[in-house]
C-alpha cells in the first residue's frame, strides 16, 4: 500500500496539525503541518529521542538552547540528538511548512 505525504493535508491555519505515518518500537515518524505556529518563547523541546527532521515545503527557523539558529527551507533537514534543546522559532505565516520528522532511540 503506499500513501503520500502531501496529499489531503489537514487545514493548519489554526493549529499545528500532527499526523503519525508509522510507529514501531523505538521508532515514530511524524508529518507535521505548520502554518505560522511557533513555540511559546520559553517552550524547549527536551526529547528522549534522537529526531531527524526534513522540511518539505515552506519555511522554518528552528532555535537551539545556545541562541543558534537554524533556517530551514524546503529540502532542508537537520538531525537532532536527544535532549538537543530547541524550538520552532518561525514558520511561514503564508503558506503550509510541511515537515517529515523520524523519531528513534
Amino acid at each position: 500500500m503506499t500513501d503520500n505525504v502531501l496529499a489531503e493535508l489537514p487545514d493548519a491555519r489554526q493549529a499545528e496539525q500532527f499526523t503519525q505515518l508509522l510507529q514501531r518500537p523505538g521508532l515514530r515518524i511524524e508529518r507535521i503541518v505548520s502554518h505560522g505556529q511557533c513555540s511559546a518563547p520559553d517552550d524547549w523541546y527536551d526529547q528522549d529521542e534522537h529526531e531527524w527532521v526534513l522540511l518539505l515545503q515552506g519555511a522554518a527557523n528552528l532555535m537551539l538552547a545556545d541562541g543558534s539558529l537554524l533556517r530551514l527551507t524546503a529540502g532542508d533537514h537537520v538531525y537532532l540528538p536527544a535532549h538537543e534543546k530547541h524550538r520552532v522559532h518561525w514558520t511561514d505565516p503564508h503558506q503550509d511548512t510541511i515537515w517529515v520528522a523520524v523519531f528513534h532511540r
